[in-house]
């Protein structure tokens, strides 16, 4: 790691790491919704907003004490990057959810269960790597992780698409729910740029 002579903020390192806390919430409550009974969705989806707009919060803390502060952990453009790659995440999150309840899906297909399961192991990947941003220690096995996380989720969408497409669903439920389940492709693809952010840094740094 680079020797510096002058002091850095580092309440950046706390804040990064309450979003990515943030993002856990996020997950369990996709997880929590494959579970609910349909009635019980609506107050699920309240749940999700209001973690997304925790996220908000967070990205605007960060934000505003970037705007605040002369020097810097790591490169401003890559503080920007990374606050908002990790609100990127919770809003395609809320936008599953909220998708599911406006569009009152009763039944999501086989597969989704799935793209969760992906989605939350890599929200508590995502967690467990942000206090080592103080020290840049162990985030190699972070990165791989996710970004072999993200090559599954590209496989189970694939598979998704093709069971939404053999012809068991009217035109119209095949819209809805391709919606969603390309929105939880999104929120992979987001946890992925998450980590190349993260490598980007600790490459800097290093």
């Amino acid at each position: 790691m680079r020797f510096r002579l002058t002091p850095r903020e580092t309440s950046f390192y706390d804040m990064f790491a309450a979003s990515a806390d943030n993002l856990v919430t996020g997950s369990k409550l996709l997880m929590e919704l494959l579970g609910a009974d349909p009635s019980a969705r609506a107050e699920i989806a309240e749940r999700m907003r209001a973690a997304e707009h925790a996220g908000d919060d967070a990205t605007h803390a960060i934000l505003h004490q970037l705007n605040a502060s002369f020097i810097t952990p790591f490169d401003r453009e890559d503080i920007y990057r990374l606050a908002g790659g990790l609100d990127d995440i919770m809003d395609f999150m809320e936008e599953a959810v909220d998708l599911v309840v406006l569009y009152q899906l009763e039944e999501l297909p086989k597969g989704v269960e799935q793209q969760i399961e992906v989605l939350h192991r890599a929200a508590e990947l995502t967690a467990e790597a942000m206090p080592h941003l103080r020290t840049l220690d162990h985030l190699p096995e972070y990165w791989i992780e996710v970004n072999r996380l993200e090559n599954q989720a590209d496989q189970i969408h694939r598979k998704l698409l093709a069971h939404l497409f053999n012809g068991k669903y009217d035109a119209i439920e095949v819209m809805k729910l391709k919606q969603v389940v390309d929105v939880l492709e999104e929120a992979a693809d987001a946890f992925e740029h998450v980590a190349n952010t993260i490598e980007t840094i600790a490459v800097k740094e290093s």
